[in-house]
C-alpha cells in the first residue's frame, strides 16, 4: 500500500519550539467543542451558520479587519469604501465557512452523482504523472484551502504538502491529524527541519504542493505581488528549478455554500536559464501572477488578513 493515507508514513510532530500554556489548552478545547458542534450540523446548517456568525463578527475585529482593508486599499486605490467593507465581510464569510467545514472534510468528493467537488483541467496534465510523476503544485489560500488535496488524493495522485505550523501545538496536532485524514499523511512543516524531508518525497516520485501566498521574512525574496514588493518564499521555485520540475498552479473557488470547483492549470510555462539565483526569482514572479489572476477573479475568497506587504506600503 503506497496511498497517502498510509499508517506506515509517519505524521509530523506537532510544533515543538513553544511550550504549552493554559491559554493554547483554552484555545484548543474550545475549538474541539465547536468542530464537535458543527459536526452534528448538516455540513451545509454548518457551514452557513458559522459564516454568517463571522460575517457579522469579523469586521467588528478591527487590528485584523483594518488590515485587511488596508491591504485592499492598496490593491484597489479607487475602491470606494463600502467596496472594501463588503468584501472584507466576504472574507470573513468565507473564513467562517472553512472553520465549519473542517468537521466536514470527510464529506466533500470528486465522485457521485452530485460531487461537492467539481475538478477541471486534470486531464489535460495527466502526461506529467507519468514515470517519474513527479510536480510542484502551487495555490494560495482560497476558499477552502484543503479542498484541492482532498481532490488530489481522490483522484489518485501521490503528493506532499508544504504547511505552516500553527501557533498553538495543540490545534497545530488537531489540524495535522484531520488533514492527513482527508489529503495526505505527507507532511512537511515550512523552515530547514523540512529540507531532507522534502527531497526524500521527490526520491519516492511524489509531487508537492505549496500554498504559495504568504509573507516570508527570513529567507524570503522581494519580488512584485499584485503591483508591489512583497517578500516572497521562493520554496516552491527553488524546488521546481533544482529538480527540473513543472509547476502547476490550482485555483480552487467556493462555488455556493459548501461546494467548490477546482481547476487544475497548465504548467507555467518558464525555461530556466542556469543561474539559480536568477531562475528561482524569475518563477517566483510567474507564481505570484497566477496567484494575482485568482485572487482579482474572487477577491472575496482570499485571505486578505495577513500581513502580506509591508507596513509602509498600506499607510
Amino acid at each position: 500500500m503506497d496511498g497517502n493515507q498510509d499508517p506506515a508514513i509517519d505524521l509530523p510532530e506537532r510544533r515543538s519550539n513553544r511550550p504549552i500554556t493554559l491559554g493554547h489548552r483554552i484555545e484548543y478545547a474550545f475549538i474541539v467543542a465547536i468542530l464537535g458542534l458543527f459536526r452534528l450540523l448538516p455540513v451545509d446548517v454548518a457551514t452557513g451558520v458559522s459564516g454568517a456568525v463571522l460575517r457579522t463578527i469579523g469586521p467588528l475585529l478591527r487590528p485584523i479587519s483594518k488590515r485587511g482593508e488596508n491591504n485592499l486599499r492598496l490593491i484597489y486605490p479607487d475602491w470606494p469604501d463600502d467596496k472594501v467593507r463588503e468584501t472584507i465581510a466576504e472574507v470573513w464569510e468565507n473564513i467562517g465557512r472553512t472553520a465549519a467545514e473542517y468537521a466536514h472534510l470527510d464529506k466533500f468528493s470528486v465522485n457521485g452523482e452530485d460531487p461537492r467537488i467539481i475538478a477541471e483541467g486534470v486531464d489535460d496534465i495527466l502526461h506529467i504523472f507519468e514515470d517519474p510523476g513527479r510536480a510542484v503544485f502551487v495555490s494560495g489560500h482560497f476558499a477552502n484551502w484543503e479542498i484541492s488535496g482532498i481532490m488530489a488524493n481522490q483522484l489518485g495522485m501521490k503528493f506532499g504538502v508544504i504547511y505552516r505550523a500553527l501557533n498553538n501545538p495543540l490545534v497545530d496536532e488537531l489540524i495535522i491529524k484531520k488533514r492527513a485524514g482527508v489529503t495526505t499523511r505527507r507532511q512537511i512543516p515550512k523552515g530547514p527541519a523540512g529540507a531532507r524531508p522534502l527531497v526524500d518525497l521527490l526520491k519516492d516520485d511524489c509531487c508537492i504542493a505549496f500554498l504559495a501566498d504568504q509573507k516570508l521574512n527570513t529567507g524570503g525574496i522581494n519580488v512584485p505581488f499584485m503591483g508591489h514588493m512583497a517578500m516572497t518564499a521562493p520554496a516552491a521555485a527553488r524546488i521546481a528549478v533544482r529538480f527540473n520540475l513543472p509547476v502547476i498552479p490550482i485555483s480552487t473557488e467556493r462555488l455556493k455554500g459548501a461546494r467548490f470547483r477546482v481547476t487544475t492549470h497548465s504548467p507555467i510555462e518558464f525555461k530556466a536559464g542556469g543561474d539559480l539565483l536568477a531562475d528561482v526569482e524569475a518563477l517566483t514572479i510567474k507564481i505570484n501572477e497566477a496567484l494575482e489572476r485568482d485572487i482579482r477573479a474572487k477577491p472575496g475568497q482570499w485571505l486578505w488578513l495577513h500581513r502580506r506587504w509591508p507596513k509602509q506600503s498600506i499607510n
